[in-house]
């Protein structure tokens, strides 16, 4: 018998993890981490339904935390298979994997002094040994190119265009073909070029992120004007965002904007270790070119990412210095979502303030700070207590990495042919309520939204 399971990124876009079987083997495509609510953040700690040791191996699609920030979870529960990834995605993920378990262990001891935790003592999800474990087992798989998993399971890569790295995964389960679309990019990507067409497959599994969304064109004015707006009223601007890609397409907004003067020339701070690292691995595509990174970004004279007054934050001093006085300036921190990390405690300094503002230039997960932002909070909870809100709160779509629904539509569109099913996963429910009904009635594919832990025959 072979069979898909849907472990993870069902009824909610976080915690991707797919699981082929055959009769020769298993095979675990992504392996992320919950992020969001409670309830979802509580299904890390929740027993895995497999054995870890009966998995043969583990496929990424990229580097983002929900696509592979359990990996060191699953290694402590016994997983010591390979784990096949781009090298690009190798290289960022092992940068997601060593923050997140320095983010355990910081979490588990602050929680341990504060006395907040309902455990005694509190315990991280997984440790700074898990995480390098995990990575020692990460083996390079290039885009267009396959490798033999199982006797009868075999994977192909192409590029997905939606981070440095990313890849869409094409399946041969038996004699059947299944595709994984992972996070799929936008063709408007400053950076990276467009994703490769979906290849001929029996069963299609898609992200709906976007899914009931169509994203409006990158305008310079959409993230100008509310900047231009803080910066004159003598406010500073806080922009969490993820480490992971949305930091280095930021920075090239802002080297354009201040290059044509739509906005003021201050102070940038980058003030997140991973995004640091992250960013010394995107400077490198950039100078070795590839497949991935566009002609006319490979061609600029000089570094993409630097706007001009870029300062690079590297210990906690320089952090907790940013909050102290200083002039109006741009401070760019992770995690994306204001879930941890160095932008937690610059939002607690910041929001009380109405001078400045708030740019959250991604999608927000239900449940995290950000999007309790995004939806109007007046206050938020943080280190044991509430803040108020009074700086000003700006979203921006239009600097999402993911395909809105318009793109999926003609990503699918390239098929070869009709595939069998096609599954919804990886959005709310009504994205992906929406997406699936698109997809039936615009190309009449027979499309179906699985429900977490629901297992189809291949």
């Amino acid at each position: 018998m072979q069979e898909l399971r849907f472990l993870g990124a069902a009824g909610t876009v976080t915690g991707s993890k797919f699981l082929l079987g055959t009769p020769g083997g298993k095979v675990l495509v992504d392996c992320g981490m919950y992020q969001g609510d409670r309830e979802l953040r509580h299904r890390n700690w929740a027993a895995f339904p497999v054995p870890a040791h009966e998995i043969n191996a583990v496929v990424l699609t990229h580097a983002h935390l929900d696509h592979c920030g359990w990996l060191p979870r699953l290694v402590r529960r016994g997983y010591s298979g390979p784990v096949y990834c781009s090298p690009w995605t190798a290289s960022l993920a092992a940068i997601v994997l060593r923050d997140a378990a320095h983010l355990q262990e910081e979490d588990a001891e602050y929680a341990a002094v504060r006395g907040y935790s309902k455990h005694r003592p509190p315990l991280p999800l997984f440790d700074t040994a898990d995480s390098e474990k995990a990575i020692s087992l990460f083996r390079d798989l290039e885009h267009g190119a396959s490798a033999q998993l199982t006797a009868d399971m075999s994977v192909r890569a192409h590029r997905a265009g939606h981070i440095l790295g990313s890849s869409t995964l094409e399946f041969r389960v038996g004699e059947r073909t299944v595709a994984f679309s992972g996070d799929l990019g936008r063709g408007s990507h400053p950076l990276l070029n467009p994703p490769d067409p979906l290849p001929e497959a029996d069963f299609v599994i898609i992200e709906s992120t976007y899914g009931d969304e169509v994203h409006g064109p990158r305008r310079a004015d959409d993230i100008a004007v509310p900047i231009r707006r803080a910066l004159a009223r003598g406010g500073s601007v806080l922009i969490p965002a993820f480490a992971i890609d949305r930091t280095p397409v930021v920075l090239m907004t802002l080297r354009e904007l201040m290059r044509t003067g739509d906005v003021p020339r201050v102070p940038i701070y980058v003030d997140s270790p991973m995004a640091l690292a992250a960013l010394e691995v995107y400077r490198e595509a950039v100078r070795e070119g590839g497949r991935d990174i566009r002609a006319r970004v490979r061609d600029l004279p000089s570094d993409p990412f630097d706007p001009g007054e870029l300062h690079l934050v590297h210990s906690r001093e320089e952090s907790k210095r940013l909050n102290g006085a200083h002039p109006p300036c741009i401070i760019i921190s992770a995690s994306g979502m204001a879930t941890g990390g160095r932008v937690v405690h610059h939002l607690a300094h910041m929001a009380p303030d109405p001078r400045h503002l708030i740019l959250l230039p991604g999608y927000q997960v239900p449940g995290t700070r950000g999007r309790s932002l995004v939806d109007g909070a007046t206050s938020l909870k943080m280190f044991g207590g509430y803040v108020p809100v009074r700086a000003e709160v700006v979203g921006i779509t239009e600097f999402s990495a993911h395909a809105d629904s318009d793109d999926v539509l003609s990503w699918l569109r390239t098929a070869p042919r009709q595939p069998q099913t096609c599954y919804v996963v990886h959005g709310e429910p009504e994205a992906s309520k929406a997406l699936a009904h698109r997809i039936h009635t615009e190309l009449g594919w027979c499309a179906a939204v699985p429900q977490y832990a629901e297992r189809v025959l291949i």
